[in-house]
């Protein structure tokens, strides 16, 4: 369903029911609207307040719900209506409007004169900024959902809505008129009960035969706006005005314009409507599928970029907390412990071989020449490049040779190795990522804030090699490749052996102060 260019605009709205204005609260209108349904309940799903609640969330609305009846029905219609006593109607609205801020309310079925008279009481008091009302008075079948006494007190209460939505019976009705049909009739209708109940009229053209649908927002000096849209053929009808009327109050209580909160609601219902089979709900006229859209996002497959930026926001915390430790600002300003820094070093080049060997077993078990290449000269260069630099400080690595694993570097090398032995290559090198994501990043932040007098310097310009940068980008861009493609349970898995690594990380640099500090 899409927009026409077919769209009139009325030049001279009644000053009540003018099309694009702001909420009468004269506030921002909010990021996340307060939007209260008072109507009947649907136990199936599909209509009254359970659509309402599932229509203003898929709106990025907060849904409440006050309950007017509770109705026993499903897809193929009503079969028994209870309606509680009207003081409790009254002591569900003030218990909302005592303690929450309403940005917009939507009335739907309220099944008796007593309802409606509680309703237009608790209205009279309770300023609210926007008003919708759908008029549940005459069902589908034609059948009447009101006695008189109702139908009188309703019309009472429609001097509080600002926008009131019927169907083509129902718009006879407030008009006091006969059912019309023909569209241009059906407008004239609709402009009389706009001037009769100063307010906006949604006047919908769904009856009519055809592939095109008209709807229009009409106020007493006549159209507003007009869309004209392509019909869907499809029994997945069932609450599509409850739905309508709710997504509209929850996108005007974001915006403060009927016609684009109109024109967005009636876009999001047809790729509801069209989506509703698959559902598979009852064996009438089935729902509306509210989160057609929203499961289309879930579903769509994340790109490798933006598997980079969810993973590396989610170590947020850890890098975070890598930065705060002294170990990191001692080396960086010239205030670490010798020992300290000693117990790091001897326990990084232990940690080292054991990386090694998961290196190589991530080229073992590459899909690809390229990749096996790639892990390859990891493992070679754990070994080779980094135990060089480690042997610069230290002066002799046999020192290593006779040192035992500190209980960081265990558990580090522990949750690799059994990475490696009990899953896949896609977590296997999602779990020896953050050893080159996290230490080129703390790397090229600590060297332009080193103090020049640092004992540790030659250290820190060891993450000024630009192979080192390139082997930390190619790394991040095969596994996060590798994760776009996965299936979501084996990237769940991935994203916790790189969280659970790069958690090591942390308990790695934080391990040597905390050694030292027991000796």
């Amino acid at each position: 369903m899409s927009r026409t260019p077919e769209t009139r605009v009325s030049t001279s709205p009644s000053p009540r029911s003018t099309g694009d204005i702001a909420p009468s609260t004269g506030n921002q209108p909010p990021a996340i609207p307060r939007v209260l349904s008072i109507a009947g309940t649907d136990p199936s799903g599909g209509a009254g307040i359970q659509a309402d609640l599932k229509s203003i969330a898929a709106h990025g609305g907060y849904g409440m719900a006050v309950v007017t009846a509770l109705v026993a029905q499903n897809t193929h219609g009503v079969r028994a209506v209870h309606t509680p006593p009207p003081e409790f109607l009254a002591e569900q609205l003030d218990a909302v409007s005592d303690d929450v801020q309403i940005d917009a309310v939507k009335i739907g079925m309220l099944a008796c004169a007593e309802n409606v008279d509680v309703v237009d009481a608790w209205l009279e008091r309770t300023p609210v900024p926007a008003v919708v009302v759908d008029p549940v008075m005459v069902a589908t079948s034609g059948d009447r959902l009101l006695d008189r006494s109702a139908e009188e007190a309703l019309a009472r209460m429609l001097r509080h809505a600002d926008l009131v939505t019927p169907n083509v019976p129902e718009l006879a009705m407030l008009a006091g008129e006969p059912v019309v049909r023909a569209w241009p009739e059906v407008l004239a209708q609709a402009a009389r009960v706009a001037e009769r109940f100063d307010t906006l009229v949604l006047a919908k053209g769904g009856h009519a035969g055809g592939d095109a649908v008209r709807d229009a927002l009409v106020s007493a000096s006549g159209v507003i706006a007009e869309f004209t849209t392509a019909r869907i053929h499809t029994t997945n009808t069932h609450g599509t005005g409850c739905s309508l009327s709710s997504a509209i109050a929850t996108l005007f209580a974001q915006t403060g314009e009927w016609a684009s909160s109109l024109e967005r609601a009636k876009s999001w219902l047809a790729d509801s409507i069209r989506h509703g089979s698959r559902l598979n709900v009852g064996s009438g006229n089935g729902p509306v599928d509210h989160f057609a859209a929203l499961w289309r996002r879930a579903a769509a497959p994340l790109t490798p970029p933006q598997i980079a930026e969810k993973w590396w926001s989610g170590i947020a915390d850890v890098r975070g907390a890598i930065d705060d430790l002294r170990f990191i600002t001692g080396l960086t300003d010239g205030t670490l412990e010798g020992d300290a820094f000693r117990h790091y070093l001897v326990q990084d080049t232990l940690y080292l071989r054991d990386y090694s060997r998961m290196l190589a077993a991530a080229s073992t078990l590459a899909p690809t020449v390229d990749e096996q290449q790639f892990w390859a000269s990891g493992a070679l260069n754990a070994l080779a490049g980094e135990t060089a630099v480690h042997a610069h400080f230290l002066g002799d690595l046999s020192v290593v040779d006779t040192a035992a694993k500190a209980a960081a570097t265990v558990a580090y090398t522990d949750h690799l190795a059994a990475t490696a032995a009990r899953d896949s290559y896609a977590v296997l090198i999602a779990a020896l990522l953050p050893c080159y994501w996290i230490y080129v990043d703390v790397g090229t932040r600590m060297l332009p804030a080193a103090a020049p007098d640092t004992p540790y310097l030659p250290w820190l310009r060891t993450y000024e090699d630009p192979a080192f940068a390139d082997a930390s980008t190619r790394a991040i861009e095969i596994v996060t490749r590798c994760a776009a493609e996965a299936d979501a349970a084996t990237r769940e898995r991935m994203w916790r052996a790189f969280r659970i690594s790069a958690e090591q990380e942390l308990r790695f640099f934080a391990e040597p102060l905390e050694v030292v500090a027991v000796r």
